[in-house]
């Protein structure tokens, strides 16, 4: 039995950037063995959960909404997007279910930003930077990250014993700023210091996010793919643990 995966649609109030956007991380999850699961921002709170509760994993999309500031008690800057509080609200129900029970999550872009912001982490509200993390081709390599050795994200990349040097592709004007309780910092953009993927600090539960975008190129880029590969393993590895699969 394949593992589902929850993905929450990546906006409420823009369609069309939706319906551009989620093909990616639905494609991504099935061409490695997962079932998607997408949880429409429409739905109510309820159904949302009992949704949930049919999932062995989520994953947390990118969005064009920013987190609210007042979130992690900064005042706005002028260039922060509105933010989408129904895409809060399922993210915030994906998390505390994922959290409560030990499931595995990927954050991506906006994913990684509100996983941090969750657990009371902050956000650099707009990067002011030489590189650019924000090209107008955001599925083509724009640049490098250094990931910490013996991590998490780096043994799913497939190189854990020696610090990995990695082109990603990038579309995102913040970035995490202060790591939330139990996450750790595991990549950054060596040129000017970004913060590029985090990680759960507890062994025993799968926490990644990244902020690059993995769903873009994962038919081409190895290290995007492992992503992906990585989950699912650890959604199947739950479901069987949690008896899922003899239900």
């Amino acid at each position: 039995m394949k593992p589902k995966i929850a993905i929450p649609e990546p906006s409420s109030y823009d369609k069309s950037y939706s319906d551009r956007a989620l093909p990616s991380y639905v494609e991504a999850v099935q061409e490695v063995g997962g079932e998607p699961v997408v949880i429409s921002l429409q739905w109510p709170p309820d159904e949302i959960a009992r949704r949930i509760n049919e999932c062995s994993a989520i994953l947390l999309t990118g969005s064009q909404a920013d987190v609210d500031p007042q979130k992690y008690s900064a005042p706005r800057h002028e260039k922060t997007a509105p933010a989408d509080p129904l895409r809060d609200t399922a993210d915030e129900l994906l998390l505390q279910d994922a959290y409560n029970m030990r499931k595995p999550i990927l954050g991506i872009c906006y994913g990684l930003q509100t996983l941090n912001v969750w657990r009371t982490g902050t956000l650099i509200q707009h990067l002011d930077s030489q590189v650019q993390h924000n090209p107008k081709d955001d599925a083509a390599p724009a640049h490098k990250i250094e990931i910490e050795a013996d991590s998490l994200l780096a043994r799913e990349i497939g190189q854990p014993e020696k610090q990995a040097i990695v082109a990603v592709n990038s579309s995102h004007h913040q970035a995490a700023k202060d790591p939330g309780d139990a996450l750790r910092v595991v990549a950054r953009c060596p040129a000017d210091g970004v913060i590029e993927a985090l990680e759960g600090t507890d062994s025993g539960h799968y926490v990644l996010a990244v902020q690059w975008h993995p769903e873009k190129d994962f038919k081409t880029d190895v290290p995007s793919r492992r992503i992906f590969e990585g989950l699912v393993r650890a959604a199947q590895e739950w479901s069987n643990a949690s008896g899922r699969n003899a239900r």
